[in-house]
């Protein structure tokens, strides 16, 4: 059962992977949402870029609620985007151009459509079909409370009562997303039948979304939190002193079942985790020689731009990877936060040091993730309230992930800027001063951010047997990573910095005799 593609042993260890957004990627059928089919017919722009993987967001039957992470039927394709065939089509076609394929798997909760839910609802209390839920009897009078205090990630609590009875199902999301026993043997089997549907279809390897969360603590007791209140939102990444909800020991016995079965399969099958830990420790234990293959570096994504917060998250990500075997991962953007051309300051700035980040990333041991859009240079859209689509939006009224989901523009001067073959602005509209970052518009051209990410995704190539022991160094605002023969220096203060000795092999922006601000590069020894 070995799949074609990329070949070399544990190719994840040092993979770049270019994350698509299904809906936002390319549209193959001219209805203003991306598809598999426009997936595609794009892969090839993929295997130019010089990326080595493609991960694809949920595909399957859903209805939309959360745009794919609601799932209704994990073994299938939601003709929204296509069908097994055309999936099928994807991961060949990929294949053969060199390229893995990762599929994103939603193991914490399914959507309310699901047919398990739904057997729930129908099903009395204490049943079979509701001990694959978290479904408990209300507090107060008439049960008019929910069970506990906990708040969901997209705002107000995280329960819902089943109509006027007495019981309450917990969804740590939307509502549309009820969270499942993971105590209850029938939902580890469902999802090892899952898990080997798509590796027997030849997929590379599963982002595991919400990684964390799959067990709670058995008593679902009250977070100790004083100031939890209806209403409130917990940011994505955000933590508290106490989480009975969040990264449980007994998640890890899934990952090591997990592990088995992809280990049955040939050409070294991986999943990366979605896991947000309190420390870099607690994130390193998913990536035990018996569990999961990586973990998402979400200190990298979250630290500001300083030497100092980039330093320090690279002295401990290593040590804490080195420890257990495991891979670091470099991510600095993702379809669930801003853009790091905007989290960095926006404008010309923000980009320029959002390349500088960049080249940084590739630099340094493991593997780097990448968010479509971000080798253009895209930054955060400013959506308006009349097209957000978020469910965090209808439960917050806050602006959620909308704007860093806007479909990718390929070619001409107006929306849909060759994202399909509509007329039209897709699911969520494009701004018109987009015309300049298109693909079109960047190709070819010397000092773009595309040619910029092609240039840096080959001179990567050269340092794959790299050493992965570094030295780092910070002089004011100069970070400062040797690995081996390579040198990697970043200047995040306002002014130029002196640049050391050696030869310039890859640099995020014009270099002269010193390094501007907001610029890195790359050195190797004179000579």
């Amino acid at each position: 059962m070995s799949a074609p593609g990329t070949v070399g042993a544990e190719w994840w260890r040092h993979a770049v992977v270019y994350q698509v957004y299904v809906r936002s990627f390319a549209d193959g059928d001219g209805d203003g949402v991306g598809d598999l089919p426009g997936i595609t017919s794009r892969l090839p722009y993929l295997r130019d870029l010089g990326v080595d993987a493609v991960w694809l967001t949920p595909f399957y039957r859903s209805p939309q609620h959360d745009h794919g992470y609601d799932v209704a039927d994990y073994t299938d394709v939601d003709p929204l985007f296509g069908s097994l065939a055309d999936a099928d089509d994807l991961v060949a076609t990929a294949h053969d151009l060199g390229l893995k394929v990762i599929v994103d798997l939603v193991p914490n909760h399914t959507s309310s459509d699901h047919v398990w839910f739904q057997a729930a609802l129908a099903a009395e209390p204490g049943s079979p079909e509701r001990a694959r839920y978290l479904f408990r009897t209300g507090r107060g009078d008439g049960a008019s409370e929910p069970p506990n205090n906990w708040m969901s990630v997209f705002g107000g609590p995280a329960w819902t009562r089943v109509g006027d009875t007495d019981q309450w199902y917990l969804h740590l999301f939307d509502t549309s997303q009820p969270d499942l026993d993971w105590r209850n043997p029938e939902v580890a089997a469902m999802f090892v039948d899952v898990l080997r549907f798509w590796l027997d279809r030849s997929v590379d390897g599963f982002r595991v979304d919400v990684a964390h969360g799959l067990l709670k603590e058995a008593s679902l007791r009250d977070q100790r939190r004083a100031d939890v209140t209806a209403g409130e939102t917990f940011e994505v990444g955000g933590h508290e002193d106490d989480e009975p909800m969040w990264d449980q020991p007994e998640v890890h016995d899934v990952y090591r079942q997990w592990h088995a079965v992809l280990a049955d399969y040939d050409g070294d099958r991986m999943a990366v985790a979605e896991a947000w830990t309190t420390t870099v420790e607690a994130n390193a234990r998913y990536v035990r020689s018996d569990e999961l293959h990586q973990a998402f570096n979400f200190d990298w994504v979250m630290a500001p731009w300083s030497a100092d917060a980039f330093a320090e998250v690279v002295t401990t990500t290593l040590p804490a990877m080195t420890a257990v075997g495991g891979a670091p991962t470099w991510v600095l953007s993702n379809h669930d936060v801003h853009r790091h051309a905007t989290r960095y300051g926006g404008g010309e700035t923000g980009r320029a040091r959002a390349r500088a980040a960049t080249l940084v990333s590739l630099g340094l041991p493991g593997s780097a993730y990448l968010y479509q859009g971000e080798e253009l240079g895209l930054e955060e859209v400013d959506v308006a309230p009349d097209d957000r689509q978020d469910p965090s939006w209808f439960r917050t009224g806050k602006p959620g992930r909308d704007g860093c989901r806007v479909p990718m523009p390929w070619a001409g001067d107006h929306p849909p800027y060759g994202f399909g073959p509509g007329t039209g602005q897709p699911w969520l509209p494009q701004p018109d001063s987009w015309a300049a970052l298109t693909v079109e518009a960047q190709e070819g051209v010397d000092d773009s951010t595309l040619e910029f990410y092609r240039r840096a995704l080959a001179e990567r190539r050269r340092w794959t047997d790299a050493p992965d022991e570094v030295s780092v160094d910070v002089a004011g605002d100069v970070l400062t990573v040797v690995r081996g023969d390579l040198t990697i220096v970043l200047n995040c203060g306002s002014s130029p910095a002196p640049l050391p000795d050696g030869t310039v092999v890859a640099a995020s922006g014009p270099v002269g005799d010193a390094l501007p601000a907001d610029t890195a590069v790359w050195l190797t020894p004179a000579g």
